[in-house]
């Protein structure tokens, strides 16, 4: 039984002292801290023991964690997780610790019986109240972890009660709340789906179980009242299952049922039906109206002797398993918690990091902080909820035992607006904090997309909407399809053009956009706790990679970890393999923003094949070996003249991506360059072939995206250098700026353009003071190619001192194919590349400018509509301002990263 207030009163130990009252079930409405909890608790049980009572009280609580926890205190009781987002880690053995740690906490103020674990089996996803209190809709799942959660509380001293049998995982309702739920499904449906986890919790030794007052309709079944059920109770749970623990039944002061039977003669039919335990909760006059029509059932023969001592001792033997009166006396209390605090907090992060789901990222908008600057605005959009048990706002709210969908809370409406607006607030603050920006907050209701939504949409660049079982309040969905509808017809401003960015976040029943494909990104948290949202937080901004999968049959291939498959990396067979990675170039080509060019335009296999005594090539493909496509390609060199191994490119069929396919690629080749020897250093990015000079950032979102990924790697992104190509288009109306030909004809310089081997021993001796990878090798095949390309020199008058040069490329030169941005035009283009200043020369950037300047001279003689920097620094050695006075502009934008050969490791 179960009493009102935070202190023993007259009635709860009138029903200890006269009654011999043995089971109390405490509710969050006499709960207001772990402090208050154990006076009560050990208040309850010094009654009990004075009273002489021989065993102490059975005390149970209902602690599920996630929104139903009983018992609230931020200071010594941790947060953990809804059973469906425990789930959702994939890990029993989480399970079992969270269930372990809360049995803890609830055993140190002194309860000895939890109401746990929750067993049914969402059969039917959708409109059921019951939620993300179950594990999910897999009868497999479920008893998986429904039974590492029953080891837990054991391991923790508690006893434990199964819950609610036969299930309330697919209850139709029919309206009123005088309406019982109804089960439809045959005894044969529920035998090989919803029972599965509760025979499996009996054979594991589970000590109790709580039978609904769910109606039964089908073939061979018809029941009122499950619990009052005798076919229920008696032949399902005990003879067909087996189970000899304590049932109790489901509270008789439920409205349906105390209205249709009434609570008297309905305690009679719980006890003859096979029921231990009459659950009543709350009032002192239906509990006395209990009492009394148990004791007439007894005189009258209604209810034999037989079946009470039945009940009594499968009662005692419960309490034997969790309580004695030593134990029940000396609560170990706050003391205790302050010891289990630092390790349940760090499991309580652990789960909800583990927990959080991401279903889908289609447009790859997560995080945010990749996405949006921080002076841009994000909208948050929120329903108005009854606030969780599970926090301050909602301490001394009571609710009922069995909402049905629809049906509204005790409380007056100005507390629950009052409570809608606050659950959230807090939310939208944390994501400004964490991003240092503006957010916008505001609240949705039934009336749909109001103008004032619509102004904030437009306002903002990119719009979080929180769900809240959209499935049961059918106008969150509507207005979360409306407002994305308006994010489609309005692009972010910048290059790519893109739709406003939407996230959807569900934080209760993730089956709220599940299966529904037009919400691009969507994330779910399983419940909207104050350390939930916390860690979608960390999810939104980019602390927190999520590894959450949405538990049960819906979508178990969408778990990370079981994303993380074995590939087959081999090496790359041009001619097998030339074609398919043709194919492969064009579609990740043709993925990018429209109006924007990729760096892959123009290339082609054959670019990434250099042939070079010089650069020793190894390339790395995981294929489908039966279509013959590549699903990935990854090409390595090392050059032999600065000893750099260098990524020159790994590339995802954008179908694949998420399923490691660049973790296999990435691996195999640094795994490959460290094994050859004589590496001393790695390049990520490289001048040839010139595809990626580095990560590109042309797309701040995926520079990031990129940035994070390859640190993850074990590449430090941290100490990367700016590089660009650069394009001077229009030749044919070109003409070098005044200023820098005065500056360059009074430069103390000659300038030349040599063609051949015949000047290879003086250029070669002046490149090597340049470290560059890649330079040598561009000299070298210059040098090599007379006909189609050239050096231009800088030289001192007195002693022919070389001071600096540049190297000319036209279109048709035997390397040009390693420059696919010579393609990038529709014109004719030159390239100049690889340039080098000798360190004495002063005036660095007037040298740099000449040299230039003499290029675009050359390649206009040569009837060439445009000229191509291929690589230009932008760390200050290379003046891009001094580039663009020229009438240069920047063609691509790159990150190019490096490291020395010690630090890098095979990754995990």
């Amino acid at each position: 039984m179960g009493f009102d207030g935070t202190e023993v009163n007259t009635q709860i130990k009138t029903l200890i002292e006269k009654h011999h009252l043995g089971t109390i079930l405490l509710t969050a409405k006499n709960l207001k801290s772990a402090e208050q909890t154990t006076k009560l608790v050990l208040d309850l049980q010094t009654i009990a023991h004075n009273a002489g009572h021989p065993v102490p009280l059975a005390i149970g609580l209902d602690q599920e964690n996630g929104g139903v926890n009983s018992l609230f205190d931020e200071t010594y009781i941790r947060q953990f997780p809804s059973a469906m987002g425990v789930a959702a880690t994939g890990s029993t053995n989480m399970a079992y610790e969270i269930a372990k740690a809360t049995g803890q906490e609830l055993g140190a103020v002194g309860i000895n019986w939890i109401m746990g674990p929750c067993l049914d089996v969402l059969t039917n996803v959708k409109n059921q109240p019951l939620g993300v209190r179950s594990m999910g809709d897999d009868p497999e799942e479920v008893s998986k972890f429904g039974v590492a959660f029953m080891k837990g509380y054991k391991d923790a001293g508690m006893a434990t009660c199964g819950k609610h049998f036969p299930s309330y995982g697919n209850l139709e309702f029919l309206g009123s709340s005088l309406d019982v739920p109804i089960i439809t499904d045959s005894l044969e449906q529920l035998s090989t789906s919803a029972l599965v986890p509760f025979r499996n919790a009996i054979l594991q030794g589970v000590d109790g179980m709580m039978v609904g007052g769910c109606a039964m309709s089908s073939a061979g079944v018809n029941v009122m009242h499950a619990c009052l059920s005798e076919q229920v109770v008696d032949n399902l749970l005990r003879e067909d299952l087996g189970f000899d623990g304590v049932v109790m039944s489901e509270c008789l002061e439920m409205e349906a049922l105390s209205q249709n039977i009434g609570v008297g003669g309905g305690t009679v039919m719980a006890v003859n039906a096979g029921c231990d335990l009459v659950l009543l909760c709350r009032l002192y006059s239906v509990q006395q109206e209990a009492i009394k029509y148990l004791k007439l059932g007894h005189e009258d023969g209604a209810i034999s002797g037989d079946r009470i001592r039945k009940s009594l001792k499968r009662v005692l033997d419960l309490k034997a398993t969790c309580t004695n009166w030593d134990k029940a006396l000396n609560p170990p209390g706050v003391s205790s918690l302050s010891t289990l605090q630092p390790s349940h907090s760090r499991l309580s992060a652990e789960a909800y990091s583990a927990s959080i789901t991401v279903v889908r990222d289609k447009d790859r908008l997560l995080p945010l902080s990749n996405l949006l600057d921080p002076e841009e605005e994000i909208l948050l959009l929120t329903p108005l909820v009854k606030p969780l048990p599970a926090s301050a706002l909602s301490q001394g709210l009571a609710t009922g035992s069995l909402l049905s969908p629809g049906s509204t809370t005790p409380w007056g409406r100005s507390v629950s607006l009052m409570s809608g607006e606050n659950v959230f607030r807090e939310l939208g603050r944390s994501i400004a904090r964490k991003r240092k920006g503006r957010v916008l907050h505001t609240s949705y209701t039934a009336h749909g997309v109001r103008p004032s939504h619509e102004n904030l949409i437009n306002r903002s660049s990119a719009i979080i909407i929180v769900t809240a079982d959209a499935n049961q309040n059918l106008y969150q969905n509507g207005f979360t399809k409306h407002a994305a509808m308006i994010c489609k017809s309005q692009p972010m401003r910048g290059a790519d053009r893109r739709e406003k960015p939407i996230v959807v976040v569900s934080v209760s029943s993730p089956y709220d956009f599940a299966l529904d494909t037009s919400i691009g990104t969507y994330i779910c948290t399983y419940d909207f706790t104050e350390t939930a949202l916390q860690t979608l937080v960390e999810v939104l901004i980019g602390d927190l990679s999520p590894t959450g999968g949405l538990p049960g049959t819906l979508s178990q291939n969408q778990r990370r970890h079981q994303s993380k498959q074995h590939w087959l990396v081999e090496s790359f067979d041009e001619e097998r393999d030339a074609k398919a990675l043709d194919d492969l170039l064009q579609t990740i080509e043709q993925e990018g923003p429209v109006n924007q060019r990729s760096e892959l335009f123009g290339c082609s296999s054959t670019t990434f094949m250099l042939h070079n005594s010089g650069i020793e090539e190894s390339h790395w493909v995981v294929r489908n070996s039966s279509t013959r496509s590549l699903l990935g390609f990854c090409c390595t060199y090392f050059f032999q003249s600065t000893a750099t191994g260098v990524v020159g490119a790994i590339l995802v069929d954008p179908d694949r991506r998420k399923l490691s396919i660049g973790h296999a690629l990435h691996t195999r080749a640094i795994k490959s360059l460290l094994q050859r020897g004589g590496v001393k250093r790695f390049q990520l990015g490289s001048k040839l072939p010139g595809v990626f000079l580095g990560i590109p950032t042309n797309n701040n979102v995926e520079r990031k995206r990129q940035r994070r990924w390859f640190a993850s790697m074990g590449w430090n992104t941290a100490l990367s250098r700016p590089v660009c190509s650069m394009i001077l288009k229009d030749l044919s109306t070109w003409s070098a700026p005044e200023k820098i030909s005065r500056s360059v004809q009074h430069a103390d310089v000659e300038f030349e353009l040599v063609h051949g081997r015949q000047y290879a021993e003086s250029i070669i001796e002046h490149i090597k003071t340049s470290t560059r990878q890649g330079v040598t090798e561009i000299y070298q095949l210059a040098l090599a190619d007379h006909s189609s390309c050239g050096v231009i020199r800088a030289k001192k008058p007195k002693d022919g001192t070389v001071l600096g040069s540049v190297v000319l490329c036209s279109p048709v030169a035997s390397w040009a194919e390693a420059l696919p941005a010579l393609k990038d035009t529709n014109n004719i283009t030159w390239a100049i590349s690889s340039p080098v200043i000798a360190p004495s020369v002063g005036e660095y950037s007037t040298l740099l400018q000449g040299l230039i300047l003499l290029g675009i001279r050359q390649v206009k003689q040569q009837q060439a509509d445009a000229v191509l920097l291929d690589c230009v620094d932008g760390d200050g050695h290379f003046d891009t301002d001094s580039l663009s006075e020229m009438g240069f502009t920047v063609h691509h934008n790159f990150e190019e990263v490096s490291c020395d050969a010690d630090s890098m490791s095979v990754p995990a």
